[in-house]
């Protein structure tokens, strides 16, 4: 099953252009085209809601969300003052699988979300079971005493996962070795390591 999730991330890596996993960045250098037997031939003019579309989709899978996750979240930025895009990407990024991603615990966001529901992650000392779950900046997010003496957890506070991660960016504070992070303050968009036109997605969620 697991091998069968690793294949399809590398197709979706392929069919939105950027990689999701290392194993798929791996795949995507030897094969940056889509999938399928007419994946190297020249791709015709998409049409602009296929664009938005596609940059919709990209910045979802990113963060490995449901759709309806997805667009609750874009509401909300939504009634935020500023801009939109910037507010929906600060926003997603304060959840916490994000965070336990960033942080260094996990290797792939799908390892982070699995951290959190198989209830190892604390916010503060109490346990958080929900990937959704909005981190307030000076909250401290950490793994729990006793799964950090798991081989994952050891493994990661090793820091065998930073030569595949993006670096810990400003918003956060990271002790490693003691697997525990702080949200200092709330994320910027230029801070935030995802590829993505947020404004497309503003676009197309205002058709």
């Amino acid at each position: 099953m697991a091998s069968n999730r690793a294949r399809n991330q590398v197709r979706l890596s392929r069919a939105l252009g950027i990689p999701l996993t290392p194993k798929a960045a791996r795949a995507f250098e030897k094969r940056p085209y889509p999938p399928g037997e007419h994946g190297r031939a020249r791709k015709r003019q998409e049409s602009d809601y296929a664009v938005r579309l596609k940059e919709k989709q990209r910045l979802r899978a990113q963060y490995g969300i449901r759709e309806a996750q997805f667009r609750n979240t874009f509401d909300e930025a939504r009634k935020h003052p500023g801009l939109t895009g910037d507010t929906f990407v600060e926003l997603l990024e304060m959840r916490l699988d994000a965070l336990v991603l960033r942080s260094g615990f996990a290797r792939t966001i799908a390892q982070a979300r699995q951290a959190v529901v198989h209830r190892h992650i604390l916010v503060d000392g109490k346990l958080v079971d929900r990937p959704s779950f909005r981190v307030k900046p000076g909250q401290t997010i950490q793994v729990k005493p006793k799964s950090q003496t798991t081989t994952p957890f050891q493994v990661a506070a090793a820091g065998a996962h930073r030569d595949v991660l993006p670096q810990v960016p400003g918003y956060l504070e990271v002790a490693l070795e003691k697997l525990r992070a702080t949200l200092v303050r709330v994320p910027k968009r230029a801070e935030v390591p995802v590829t993505a036109d947020v404004q497309l997605i503003v676009e197309l969620y205002a058709r």
